[in-house]
């Protein structure tokens, strides 16, 4: 497997940051005129749980709303954050992008919430994303995504796509010798800008503009015939060809089955998958599927302490045995663990004092390793393949040696190649240019 991104090894991610411990006391003083320290000096910390609950992506996001109950309740155990329970406040924006703006404005200014977890499509992060920055608020987003974004007030928990869709398609590259690329998505901007990305790094490969074959679905799409027929002719053309899947949410389902039904194997056009889970597998017959891939920086079936520990903590509070775990879900694991550490750091709830002891933050994953929350706002985290399996879990075929550094903007695109995010003083930037040394966009004065 030929991986060209930065990697950092799992021991001695805890030491960064160190200004950010000296700017978090300074705005500790002006803690007690906000929000959120108005609302943790009375009897709880709320936290906003922002998930959609019902429409077309709510087969991903109820188990995130879910998991984060688990962690909140389980954090309550422990004697709670600064000394008070933590009360999680659940919206259910019902995948409506607008409708998660609204809500989102409704967890800050009304609920007065510390920190809110949420959403799964990048729509609707790009809907709320106004209004945490309005209300400098903070929000943990779990998901992969796209990149090309660096914001303050956001934690990127979730894969950049030099953390998920390049190290997935450098590895059916060198192991599959994968010549012909489908680029296969839902119609909104994580799928069209990770294949924007990912056809400028098949070019940089020497792929030819041919061989590329770029389709895109509405939310919720169905009827899969014509579009499976055609991935399957453009597959016929003697070279090796292979599947790149952002397709999000219920339509995966009859996507899926349709490859079953005209006989697509992972032998001859294999798919690999960046929004297709175990949670997503509970609904659909694997048996047709086998050895399709997905990307993704965790799975139910990694074989470490911690998850086993996490695995059997939320059997027990769903009372399901049958209930499995996923990637976001270890994502707003990590997340949490970030926000309470990064809380108790600060010694107050207050946006501004959190987002700077946030940075250099280390926690457990549940690969074995820590991850760590680099400068930029998004994590270090391992990037696993793994295939699909009959009992619709994944076997890991593929795993980066180290963990893997998040690049916000991408160098394969030209508008973007010479960015990078810096929260820290002095450049508490979120796009600076390295060549011109000017902040281009979200300057913190």
């Amino acid at each position: 497997m030929s991986l060209d991104e930065p990697t950092i090894s799992r021991r001695g991610l805890g030491r960064l940051g160190v200004a950010a411990a000296t700017l978090a006391a300074v705005g500790a003083v002006k803690a007690a005129t906000s929000p959120a320290a108005a609302q943790a000096a009375g009897g709880t910390i709320k936290v906003g749980i922002l998930h959609s609950l019902s429409g077309t992506m709510a087969i991903s996001e109820t188990t995130l709303k879910d998991v984060m109950l688990m962690l909140i309740e389980e954090q309550n155990k422990k004697g709670g954050l600064l000394g008070k329970k933590l009360e999680g406040v659940v919206v259910d924006p019902a995948s409506n992008w607008p409708l998660f703006a609204e809500k989102a404005r409704q967890l800050i200014s009304v609920d007065k919430c510390a920190a809110t977890f949420g959403c799964w499509t990048s729509v609707s992060r790009k809907s709320v994303l106004p209004v945490f920055e309005e209300l400098n608020s903070i929000l943990f987003y779990p998901v992969q995504y796209e990149g090309q974004e660096c914001s303050r007030n956001v934690f990127y928990t979730g894969a950049a796509p030099n953390q998920q869709a390049i190290p997935a398609v450098d590895y059916l590259m060198s192991e599959g010798k994968v010549k012909r690329w489908v680029l296969a998505g839902t119609d909104y901007v994580y799928p069209r800008t990770t294949n924007q990305i990912l056809e400028a790094y098949l070019k940089s490969k020497g792929v030819a503009a041919e061989d590329i074959m770029i389709n895109y679905t509405p939310f919720g799409h169905s009827d899969w015939q014509n579009i499976v027929a055609s991935i399957k002719k453009f597959g016929s053309a003697g070279k090796k060809t292979a599947v790149v899947s952002t397709i999000n949410g219920d339509a995966n389902v009859p996507f899926y089955k349709e490859l079953g039904n005209q006989g697509i194997k992972a032998t001859d056009i294999p798919v690999v998958a960046f929004s297709v889970g175990e949670e997503e597998l509970a609904g659909i017959d694997t048996k047709p599927l086998l050895g399709h891939l997905a990307a993704w920086n965790y799975f139910e079936s990694v074989d470490t302490k911690e998850n086993k520990a996490f695995i059997k903590d939320w059997k027990a509070f769903t009372k399901n045995p049958k209930r499995t775990t996923n990637d976001p879900m270890e994502a707003h694991y990590i997340g949490f663990n970030m926000w309470v550490k990064g809380v108790e750091k600060a010694g107050t709830t207050d946006s501004d004092a959190v987002i700077d002891a946030m940075i250099g933050v280390s926690v457990p994953n549940l690969s074995g390793g820590y991850s760590a929350m680099m400068p930029n706002h998004h994590i270090t985290k391992p990037v696993l393949i793994g295939e699909i399996q009959a009992n619709g879990q994944f076997n890991t075929v593929s795993e980066t040696p180290g963990l893997v550094v998040a690049q916000e903007w991408s160098p394969y695109v030209e508008d973007t190649k010479d960015l990078i995010g810096d929260w820290r003083a002095p450049m508490r930037c979120g796009a600076f240019n390295v060549k011109t040394g000017t902040c281009t966009a979200g300057k913190k004065a």
